[in-house]
């Protein structure tokens, strides 16, 4: 989620983030993005700190009270006082304008694996490669070419490697507000995968928990 009132700059990081993969919700109100944030799971936030009704500082401090969504600091405010207090109100990372939006997602990608206790860029699992700086896949040494969507989705399932991921928590994660949704759209991607990631190998990597979700790891 972007929360950040100067609707250029929203309407430009909502842009290049969607170029770049990610699935955005934007608000240039900050009771509003309190809401959102509260509502939602999001993986991560880009937090203003100048926003109308509730500023960043106290969005951040309210969220804290009960969630640990990453928090990454967007602002103009470069003095190191707001830069400590920023961080020590629980903010993951602090970032002042002007920008370069390939530090953005540098920044981005590392909060997020931070958030699934992964500190490398590429995962492994068996002979299945995801790089995530570079949002490219390969398996057994081979090219694999995904969609947007696919590779988001195979991005998140290995994020949870090992984890069963409920259908709900992809509905959060990997579909925006705007999306228009239908009920086998999620089975009719998870099939998708499974032609371009499984078909040609012996060992399948997504399984199917019946009930419960999906698993993408090494079969048992």
């Amino acid at each position: 989620m972007i929360v950040e009132d100067y609707q250029p700059l929203a309407k430009s990081l909502t842009q290049g983030l969607r170029e770049a993969g990610y699935i955005v919700d934007v608000t240039g109100d900050g009771e509003q993005g309190l809401g959102m944030a509260e509502a939602s799971d999001y993986d991560a936030i880009i937090l203003d700190l100048m926003l109308p009704n509730v500023d960043g500082f106290t969005l951040l401090t309210r969220l804290r009270q009960h969630k640990a969504t990453p928090v990454l600091i967007l602002t103009s405010r470069d003095s190191v006082r707001d830069r400590v207090q920023g961080l020590d109100l629980g903010a993951d990372d602090y970032l002042v304008k002007p920008f370069d939006f390939e530090e953005l997602l540098a920044r981005l990608r590392a909060i997020v694996r931070r958030r699934y206790g992964g500190a490398a860029g590429v995962i492994r699992i068996a002979d299945l490669e995801i790089d995530i700086a570079a949002r490219n896949v390969r398996r057994g040494g081979t090219a694999i070419a995904l969609s947007a969507r696919e590779y988001s989705l195979l991005e998140y399932l290995a994020l949870r490697r090992g984890q069963v991921v409920a259908r709900s928590e992809i509905w959060e994660h990997v579909y925006d507000f705007a999306a228009e949704l239908s009920s086998n759209v999620i089975d009719v991607y998870i099939g998708y995968l499974r032609k371009k990631i499984d078909q040609d190998y012996a060992q399948k990597l997504i399984q199917t928990r019946r009930g419960l979700g999906y698993v993408l790891g090494e079969s048992e």
